[in-house]
């Protein structure tokens, strides 16, 4: 069915897998809009509950083609690249709005859109021999999927500011550092590494769960008073429901919740 990514869907979670291991997952042709119709997809998907985004071979996702920019350029083809990024738009907003956690398995370098991609998702888990990189000042172009608006919310403008500007590099135990990624593992644990935790959240009540990731993104543009509202209406819509009384009767006996 797809061209540039495969799906596996197990255990509650469906493996969103970019397949172009040759080019370490570089994006070309179809593969913007096989993503977003795959994250579509599963965002209706009631069997699935959380989503794992990775790549194939030794990379996570290089960001762009440059070869077919190159063309898009000699073609001078100004409308086949606002397409482009129209269609990473629409993927970093759909990670964000889907009602289910997104965990970027990064696997290897992750540069440019790929990168965004990775920052796009709730929960980052690196390899320790992943690399990342806001690669596109090297080439002359500006971030885009996003970046310049996740990136210094999640390492502050100092920091970003020295990615984007520079281009350089960095490893996977700075990332850590600096609070680009969640966790970082052994190259051997990667795949164990995140399946537990993917184990994890899909055992959480999906609806709290998504309320949650809600606020959290809202609340970072929220005042206090508003980010307040919102949870207010949030926990009495999560109080009146069938996890919560569960959740709520498995803590006063003494056993482990059972989340429909």
């Amino acid at each position: 069915m797809y061209e540039n990514i495969t799906l596996v869907k197990e255990n509650a979670v469906l493996w969103l897998t970019l397949n172009r291991p040759d080019k370490l997952n570089a994006l070309v042709g179809t593969a913007r809009e096989e993503i977003f119709a795959a994250l579509t997809e599963a965002g209706e998907d009631e069997s699935v509950r959380a989503i794992c985004i990775t790549g194939a071979g030794k990379g996570f996702c290089a960001g762009g083609d440059i070869n077919y920019m190159a063309n898009l350029q000699a073609d001078n083809n100004l409308a086949a690249f606002e397409k482009l990024l129209e269609s990473g738009r629409q993927i970093v907003t759909k990670v964000r709005s889907i009602e289910k956690p997104v965990v970027a398995m990064i696997n290897g370098v992750a540069a440019g859109a790929g990168l965004n991609l990775a920052l796009a998702s709730d929960i980052r888990i690196a390899s320790s021999s992943a690399r990342f990189s806001q690669a596109f000042i090297k080439i002359g172009l500006h971030p885009d999927w996003g970046g310049t608006f996740f990136l210094p919310r999640l390492i502050g403008t100092a920091r970003a500011c020295e990615m984007m500007f520079t281009g350089d590099v960095i490893d996977a135990q700075t990332a850590y550092q600096i609070g680009l990624i969640n966790q970082v593992v052994s190259d051997n644990e990667l795949r164990a590494k995140t399946e537990e935790l993917l184990q994890k959240l899909v055992s959480r009540p999906k609806q709290a769960l998504a309320l949650a990731k809600r606020a959290i993104y809202q609340g970072v543009e929220y005042s206090l008073a508003e980010a307040l509202d919102y949870e207010t209406k949030a926990q009495t819509q999560c109080f009146q429901s069938e996890d919560a009384r569960e959740g709520i009767d498995a803590f006063l006996t003494r056993r482990d919740p059972k989340f429909k």
